[in-house]
């Protein structure tokens, strides 16, 4: 028997128990959509979070104080305190690999203007911090190293601090606003930001000379940390390796001795995240997957029935010189169209459910191979939970099967 007519015999059987084989698509068809919105925002978040990244630049470099957390032990406060300018100095001084660096010192708090207030972050950078950290100014002009050395009240905002502080379209240039009772006076309103893929307001902060925030609003003698960027994305690497030389040196740290700061790059960040959500892509896309299983035992299930309903079909079959071989196909056929059918029917529906959460603002990304993949597991599916029934039907006797009520 030749595969057209297999193929007209299983559509026939399938259309004629219309219901009864939805019913058994629809495992594959949850399954499937599961899977596929599953992986969409899992891919989805992990482009997102690494484009979010590559906009920071991934030639960046941080530097905080203490060594790496182990085991949730908590900190002893002194370790936080273990940058100093000296350190900024010497990087300045000594650096080779490095083409920008800025200390950092950050406060929170409340920034007021007259009767507007809002809860900000105040960072205390140098004006290279702007080119590390990609940042743009819209309207006046950053502070510059001037003001970094006259301790200067001066302080770009970001378009959120800007839109409290000054409604109905102020211009923010030129007016002073207080944080923690200190006067900062504006010299320019940052491009901006919009929020991150974690739901941040980056802008939402205070920029003002590091030197300002230590002596006029902390009054601390250490940095919160120390942000670098490498000449290149390539030479990241090395300057890691220069930075942690020169800190050791300048810590008087021997050689077998535990770093009290710790260094992280913005590539190394970025491959920790991508690394975080695959992890949870997969947990997730195996749970759901767990529904085209119980769907596969279905289709089983359904497919015993028929053979069981079609008994007296297939001995009339085998009687007029159908094989064994013919009836196998005859319903494995069947099993994997009912199967094929529901992961169309299931990507229509991911694909569907996908949109949706576009339409929640939930990053979302289907990539291809999910789609591949998913026809390959559904014809898998087919076949060998199809098969047991087609060897069952294939197997039986002619005569007994004809005899069958």
């Amino acid at each position: 028997m030749n595969f057209y007519n297999l193929f007209k015999i299983a559509l026939r059987a399938i259309w004629s128990n219309k219901f009864r084989s939805f019913l058994s698509m629809l495992g594959i068809i949850i399954g499937v959509a599961a899977v596929i919105i599953m992986m969409s925002i899992g891919q989805g978040s992990k482009e997102s979070v690494r484009k979010n990244i590559s906009q920071m630049g991934t030639n960046i470099i941080m530097i905080r104080p203490g060594a790496e957390w182990r085991g949730g032990v908590r900190r002893d406060p002194s370790a936080m305190q273990t940058l100093k300018i000296d350190d900024y100095e010497k990087i300045l001084s000594q650096k080779s690999y490095i083409s920008n660096v800025s200390p950092e010192v950050t406060s929170s708090g409340q920034a007021i203007n007259g009767a507007n207030n809002t809860s900000t972050s105040l960072y205390g950078e140098t004006p290279e911090y702007m080119e590390i950290k990609q940042w743009a100014v819209k309207d006046g002009d950053v502070f510059t190293d001037e003001d970094v050395k006259k301790n200067a009240k001066v302080c770009l905002i970001g378009k959120t601090v800007a839109d409290e502080l000054f409604p109905n379209g102020q211009d923010p240039v030129g007016k002073t606003i207080r944080f923690k009772s200190i006067p900062l006076r504006v010299v320019g309103v940052l491009k901006s930001k919009g929020y991150n893929s974690f739901g941040m307001d980056q802008d939402n902060l205070i920029i003002a000379p590091y030197t300002t925030v230590m002596k006029r609003v902390l009054a601390q003698t250490y940095l919160s940390s120390i942000n670098c960027s490498a000449l290149t994305e390539e030479m990241t690497e090395n300057a890691v390796e220069e930075l942690t030389q020169i800190l050791r040196t300048n810590h008087k740290l021997s050689g077998d001795a535990e770093n009290d700061f710790t260094i992280r790059s913005q590539e190394e960040m970025m491959q920790t995240m991508s690394s975080t959500m695959d992890t949870i892509t997969i947990i997730l896309v195996v749970a759901a997957a767990f529904s085209l299983l119980v769907a596969g035992i279905g289709i089983m299930n359904i497919m015993l029935v028929s053979v069981t309903e079609r008994t007296r079909e297939i001995g009339l079959r085998m009687s007029i010189g159908a094989r064994g071989l013919d009836i196998s196909n005859q319903f494995l056929l069947e099993s994997i169209m009912i199967s094929i059918t529901g992961g169309l029917l299931g990507l229509l529906v991911g694909y569907l459910g996908t949109l949706a959460c576009s339409f929640f603002h939930l990053p979302t990304s289907i990539p291809l191979w999910s789609i591949l993949v998913s026809f390959a597991v559904c014809t898998l599916i087919g076949i060998v939970f199809g098969y047991f029934p087609a060897q069952k039907a294939a197997n039986m006797d002619p005569i007994e099967a004809i005899r069958y009520e």
